[in-house]
């Protein structure tokens, strides 16, 4: 009978080790697996030139280049990803308008160039990540708006973005369906990364808006009801320069901006309902500098802004926990200038600002938020902030502040609403 049983207990155990192993296969089967990777050794040019004379209603134009690009998604099941994106080459996008006479539309025009980029997308489940992306080559986008006699009448929306390494994530669960994103990001840029965005319009009558943006490396993530996240990142920038300069140039403009955004590294990450668990790890070399240009000789309203930062990462939950692990270390200068020069007007509005390190975290009071932060941050770099106003005629408001800061930190627990 001992004998029996013992046979019996043994034959019980190898049944349940048999069960188990087929539990963890069908687990591994039934959680679907991405391998993605690239490889682009080449450069990606993309180019566009319109010239035109008196239209009656928009002009629009969309420029883009992209090394390396993926988009993934998972809807009510989780998923893995491990992906390696390598950026040799360069990337370049250019756009040049020439508007001759009046263009009585809104013109719109969009150049974005950028080195890696992927999306990630995770409904109702888990995405797992392991991300790596590279980039060596350089990255750079240009517009250009001329002729001696355009007139914007219908005013614009006209912008430049280069951007290095770009990782964008999303979540959303549904009730007790979670979503979930978690795992790694390894972003490095070793190139240079440079956005410029020129117009020089003689008339502008509705809003108009020049900018530029210039990242090294960028990372938001995003999640709303019911979901979490717990992401690692780490980011290098060490390129020679990561430049935003924008420079916008009338002789009559009712409400005009030139606004300018340059960044070694960026991370975002943003939750509506579940726990928000990042750890960063941020080193900047380059030289980071943004430049907006404005003048014109009558205006009704002029704004230009300046921001350059070095590192920077913005934590931010709705719901009630919040654990940040924070490290920043730049040793790279840091400069951003903003000028207006207007003969006679209205109202001029000029800011620049810049920062070696930055960091900001935020939980949700109302939901008896918990917040907790381990920050260390190590700036070496000059950083400089410059704001000119100059009117050489009449004005009635001229509002103009310059801050630099070589480390800031900001944690609290806010309410979001209700009273």
């Amino acid at each position: 009978m001992v004998r029996h049983a013992r046979i019996r207990l043994a034959g019980t155990i190898a049944a349940t080790a048999m069960c188990a192993a087929a539990v963890t296969e069908a687990a591994a089967q039934d959680r679907g697996l991405v391998l993605n990777q690239q490889l682009q050794l080449g450069d990606v040019v993309a180019g566009q030139t319109l010239n035109v004379v008196d239209v009656s209603d928009q002009v629009t134009v969309s420029t883009a280049s992209q090394g390396n690009g993926a988009i993934m998604g998972g809807d009510g099941r989780d998923f893995e990803v491990r992906s390696t994106q390598d950026m040799r080459g360069d990337a370049s996008a250019s756009t040049s308008l020439t508007l001759g006479g009046e263009t009585n539309g809104l013109t719109t025009s969009v150049t974005q160039a950028r080195g890696n980029y992927l999306a990630g997308t995770a409904s109702r489940g888990q995405m797992a990540l392991d991300a790596t992306q590279t980039l060596s080559g350089d990255v750079t986008a240009s517009t250009v708006i001329t002729g001696q006699d355009a007139q914007m009448v219908g005013g614009g929306q006209v912008a430049a973005a280069a951007l290095g390494n770009t990782v964008a994530l999303a979540g959303n669960g549904s009730g007790s369906d979670r979503a979930a994103l978690v795992g790694s990001i390894d972003q490095t840029t070793t190139g240079l990364v440079r956005a410029n965005n020129t117009a020089s319009p003689r008339f502008v009558r509705e809003p108009a808006d020049f900018s530029t943006q210039a990242v090294a490396n960028a990372v938001q993530a995003t999640s709303g009801p019911s979901a979490n996240q717990e992401l690692g990142v780490r980011q290098r920038s060490s390129g020679a320069l990561v430049e935003a300069d924008t420079g916008a140039y009338a002789g009559n403009g009712w409400n005009l901006a030139a606004r300018a955004h340059a960044g070694g590294n960026q991370a975002g990450f943003y939750n509506q309902g579940g726990s928000l668990v990042p750890t960063t790890d941020q080193a900047n070399t380059a030289f980071i500098r943004s430049e907006a240009e404005l003048s014109s000789y009558d205006f009704g309203k002029a704004t230009a802004a300046a921001t350059a930062i070095a590192n920077e990462v913005t934590v931010g939950n709705n719901d009630i926990f919040v654990d940040i692990d924070n490290t920043q270390l730049n040793s790279g200068g840091v400069e951003a200038t903003a000028s207006f020069v207007g003969q006679k007007g209205y109202d001029a509005y000029v800011g620049a600002n810049a920062a070696g390190n930055s960091v900001t975290g935020y939980a949700c009071a109302e939901c008896v938020g918990d917040l907790n932060a381990r920050n260390v941050q190590t700036n070496s770099g000059n950083v400089s902030a410059m704001a000119t106003s100059t009117i050489n005629g009449n004005g009635r408001n001229v509002i103009a502040g310059a801050n630099a800061v070589g480390n800031t930190a900001s944690f609290y627990v806010t309410q979001t609403g209700g009273n």
